[in-house]
């Protein structure tokens, strides 16, 4: 089960560190484009702008909402297996045999 929040984690930080790559570029553009002119380019440079904004706010929300839940998921399965322990060494064990016979069948 920690392997896979760990996996879920790692998944997690590559999506959010994507965006926020593309984020970065759409604002370095945005800079770069300042020193352009013209009534119609600087109308749509705005609205390119304000989009930009909405998103970097919303991939933040989503940021916090995702680790959240990732912690909320953590401290379940945590209490989960302190409660039960021999379950969770059960289903652990029958999991493992699963694994252990697709991979003997190939």
């Amino acid at each position: 089960m920690e392997q896979t929040l760990d996996e879920f984690n790692r998944t997690k930080g590559k999506v959010v560190d994507d965006f926020k790559t593309i984020v970065n570029d759409a604002e370095a553009l945005l800079q770069a484009t300042a020193q352009v002119s013209g009534e119609g380019f600087a109308a749509e440079r705005a609205k390119f702008a304000e989009k930009l904004k909405y998103a970097k706010t919303r991939l933040a929300e989503a940021e916090h909402r995702v680790v959240e839940k990732a912690k909320q998921a953590a401290t379940a399965t945590d209490h989960y297996v302190h409660e039960n322990p021999w379950t969770a060494v059960g289903v652990a064990a029958a999991v493992g045999m699963l694994i252990g016979f697709l991979a003997a069948r190939r």
